[in-house]
């Protein structure tokens, strides 16, 4: 969390009375809450197999779901829906809730869906390479959206490895 000194709306010193909660130190009431900020993960099955992508930011051969943040004025469901089209141009069922799931690391909520997809699968600029993964062959990680795709594959009676991470 990015600690400022002063109140936005009376300029009055801030202090932190609990670990991580910056109050203004005046009456006027105000709070950095630092809530989390919505990311939909989607795990989408696509002629039978799981879409995993690689983000051309990422160092390593690391695949994950179709992910995006929640828009101002967004549902969630919207956003999967969303994503989906933009980051694959598929055009998306509609999506089933799987689980929401903290990530602490990076202060967010996760909302996980299914999909089907329908469309040829063409990359946008955030992606460099996908990968079509069988479910019984689909590994999952430890950590926020692995978790997503662990329960969605515990939901169709498939026990998946989890990946060790480093």
């Amino acid at each position: 969390m990015k600690k400022f000194r002063f109140c936005p709306l009376c300029a009055a010193p801030l202090h932190e009375p609990i670990k991580d909660r910056i109050e203004c130190s005046s009456a006027c009431g105000f709070v950095n809450y630092d809530n989390p900020t919505p990311v939909v993960a989607v795990v989408v099955e696509y002629e039978e197999r799981v879409v995993l992508a690689h983000n051309r930011a990422w160092k390593g051969d690391f695949y994950g779901l179709i992910t995006g943040f929640v828009d101002h004025r967004e549902g969630p469901v919207d956003c999967a829906v969303r994503e989906v089209k933009e980051e694959l141009d598929l055009d998306a069922g509609p999506p089933t809730l799987i689980g929401v799931y903290p990530f602490e690391q990076l202060n967010q909520v996760i909302i996980g869906y299914h999909v089907q997809a329908t469309g040829t699968i063409t990359l946008n600029e955030e992606l460099d390479r996908y990968q079509l993964v069988e479910p019984e062959a689909c590994v999952a990680w430890p950590t926020g959206t692995g978790y997503a795709l662990r329960d969605w594959l515990q939901s169709r009676g498939i026990e998946p490895e989890m990946m060790r991470l480093p």
